[in-house]
């Protein structure tokens, strides 16, 4: 998640813990020990799939935050020894623990179990969702106002707890929504990822790898009897199989489990991680080789300038959410006429 929202996760559980012992500053260490996992975005790994894939890596690794939790305990205990070492521990352990299970209901993907294990990635909440931060931001500010009022620490972190919740649920019934349609088309055990559009779980977005197959399907809690309209892309295994033997294509596959999609622009064979964002908006591509006569030159992987935001986006997504616009066509997200497909 985002660093406001885990931020406002460790405020919350510090002020759960320790807010009647510690008062108005305990939210300020929370905060800061709740960001604590993501400062390995300044570690540079040398190549742009290697930061890529090592973020969210050692840093979030649930046999490396166990031993931490114990050792900040000890030295917060040593700081402020009023409050006792169990109580410290029990406030650092839920928050560096909790920070990376967060991470893993996205779609992302959070090595908890580094270095064993591939990424774990539920994908049924989206980085930023304002419906599970405000609950923790208004149980914090209440608190502040009016400490120790750990009552509404504790509404917030129920609510978003159910909230989450919900997203597991609502992506269950997206699934069961979507997988008839793609049997009916001639994907019958495809690679499925369903996860939700930016900003709300009202809103899915499933993914469909099968061979030579990419189906895109949006679809949501509002949409009524509106049909399903399946949006095709294409894919290129045979750029998958130039590159299949690069480390850095490899590292890329088992990051995304295989949801990319390889191009070649002039002579560069890139890889777009198509989890992430929607197309024609994917934020993650990377250059993995050129092209040498009939073979290829294999490069340090270097990530492609961002694609630029849509400043329509936004409003057109609310219209498709609400189901006043019945179809968005995903390559252009644009809302398409009458009777035309995408």
């Amino acid at each position: 998640m985002d660093s406001i929202t885990q931020a406002a996760l460790g405020a919350s559980l510090a002020g759960a813990v320790a807010g009647k012992a510690l008062g108005r500053s305990v939210l300020l260490t929370g905060a800061v020990l709740g960001t604590l996992p993501d400062l390995d975005v300044v570690i540079d790994y040398g190549t742009a799939v290697a930061n890529f894939t090592q973020h969210r890596g050692f840093s979030h690794s649930l046999f490396i935050l166990a031993p931490l939790a114990v050792a900040l305990a000890w030295l917060l205990w040593r700081w402020k020894p009023q409050l006792g070492f169990q109580r410290w521990l029990a406030l650092t352990g839920l928050i560096l623990i909790t920070h990376p299970l967060l991470d893993a209901f996205t779609t992302y993907g959070t090595q908890l179990f580094w270095p064993i294990g591939p990424p774990v990635a539920i994908s049924s909440i989206f980085i930023i969702d304002p419906l599970y931060t405000l609950p923790l931001l208004a149980g914090c500010l209440f608190f502040l106002a009016r400490p120790p009022a750990k009552s509404a620490i504790f509404a917030g972190l129920a609510l978003s707890t159910l909230y989450l919740g919900w997203s597991v649920l609502a992506q269950q019934v997206i699934t069961q929504r979507v997988q008839p349609a793609l049997a009916e088309a001639g994907l019958e055990n495809p690679d499925l990822l369903v996860q939700p559009m930016p900003f709300n779980t009202l809103l899915w977005r499933a993914t469909a790898l099968q061979g030579d197959q990419r189906v895109e399907i949006v679809t949501g809690f509002l949409d009524g009897d509106t049909p399903l309209n399946l949006e095709y892309f294409p894919r290129r295994p045979d750029l998958a199989k130039a590159v299949s033997d690069l480390p850095e294509a490899q590292r890329l596959e088992w990051f995304t489990r295989g949801f990319l999609d390889y191009d070649q622009v002039g002579d560069r064979i890139t890889a777009t991680d198509i989890r992430l964002g929607i197309p024609g908006a994917h934020p993650f591509t990377f250059v993995l080789a050129t092209r040498n006569g009939s073979g290829i030159d294999p490069t340090a992987s270097f990530r492609t300038p961002r694609p630029d935001v849509n400043t329509e986006a936004l409003a057109l997504l609310w219209s498709r959410m609400t189901g006043e616009t019945p179809v968005l066509c995903l390559a252009s997200l644009s809302s398409p006429a009458p009777g035309q497909r995408c």
